[in-house]
């Protein structure tokens, strides 16, 4: 199993820790996915290596910013 922590700007409440929640989710590979809207991290397990970008990628097309 891998962790990735993303950084990510813009989630301010319970709804957009489930729309980031639900964008990872749909990756191949990812197990699990844990938004955190007081921290702003985005926290995805998965079992296969997935490539960060893509992930980063799905976090802004819904309309957030991953810190760099």
């Amino acid at each position: 199993m891998k962790e990735t922590i993303i950084k990510v700007e813009g989630m301010v409440c319970n709804g957009c820790e489930n729309r980031v929640q639900n964008a990872l989710k749909n990756i191949e590979g990812v197990e699990n996915v844990i938004a955190d809207h007081v921290t702003g991290t985005v926290t995805v397990t998965s079992k296969e290596k997935v490539a960060e970008s893509v992930m980063k990628e799905r976090i802004e097309d819904i309309g957030f910013e991953v810190k760099r």
